[in-house]
């Protein structure tokens, strides 16, 4: 039996209302300050009331920041590394899960462990890396003074430069960011939950291990692979730093970077109007 509370449920509703209220207030704010002529939003504190030239602000920030190409590239982005994240996530967990392998322990402890480093500690060797991927065989081809012997083979001479950047490229926006130790650890839990009649019975049926997976374990993580399109979507969208450093062509950068660009500097007029005024 449930016991009715009405008096506790009109506090809690009320709570949960304020709470709203002081959360969604900044947004509102700055709703409101879109909708404003510069003069207004000069002004301190600045009006409550909203404006008319909500529709003005939002051109101008669109003509001036590029926003139609950005935001394309920043959902390119978003998507790629959510569908990517969520691939190697889910079958790295399925084989730590369900393989039987040497080593498996200290492969998901190596993966947990990167969770302790913070982006800034990789994010040079990355972009090392994303600026030549070729640059581990280049560096070996000079170590073994390969192109020394190609050219005492062919009698003149030679040199060869294995160079590929993925610098101004959407393969380089998304696949340095696709691994996740955080979403191979939530699968590998989730997978861990599966009782293990469900693989036995599948074996005794003959079914191959990419037949349970598909059949059983794949409709059984729907769940979590929503919360984590969600969840990841929104981690790629608003990446920054990343992007920031890759993207040197117009056509390539992000609606963060964007963002960035419209708001008011020291020497700039404070249009904060035009900054708040995008989509």
């Amino acid at each position: 039996m449930v016991e009715k509370t009405p008096v506790l449920d009109t506090f809690t509703y009320v709570f949960l209302m304020v709470g709203i209220l002081i959360v969604g207030f900044p947004i509102i704010y700055s709703l409101i300050a879109a909708t404003l002529p510069l003069e207004d939003v000069s002004k301190v504190p600045i009006p409550l009331i909203p404006g008319d030239q909500f529709l003005v602000n939002m051109k101008e920030a669109w003509t001036r920041g590029n926003l139609g190409t950005q935001i394309m590239n920043s959902f390119i982005m978003a998507a790629g590394i959510t569908i990517g994240k969520i691939i190697v996530s889910i079958f790295g967990a399925f084989s730590i899960v369900y393989f039987d392998y040497r080593l498996r322990v200290v492969a998901f402890a190596s993966v947990f462990c990167t969770l302790m480093l913070p982006v800034e500690v990789r994010i040079m060797p990355t972009y090392e890396v994303a600026a030549n991927v070729l640059g581990p065989l280049q560096a070996l081809w000079d170590t073994l003074h390969l192109n020394g012997m190609v050219s005492w083979i062919v009698g003149h001479d030679f040199e060869m430069t294995l160079n590929w950047s993925l610098l101004d490229s959407y393969t380089g926006l998304i696949m340095p960011l696709i691994a996740s130790a955080t979403c191979t650890f939530l699968f590998r839990q989730f997978f861990l939950t599966v009782p293990e009649e469900l693989s036995e019975a599948a074996k005794m049926d003959g079914a191959s291990p990419m037949t349970f997976f598909r059949k059983i374990l794949f409709p059984l993580s729907k769940t979590n692979i929503a919360a984590l399109i969600v969840i990841e979507f929104v981690y790629g969208y608003n990446q920054y730093l990343w992007p920031l450093l890759i993207t040197t062509d117009p056509h390539m950068t992000t609606a963060v970077i964007g963002l960035q660009d419209l708001i008011p500097q020291a020497d700039d007029l404070p249009e904060w109007n035009v900054a708040l005024g995008l989509p």
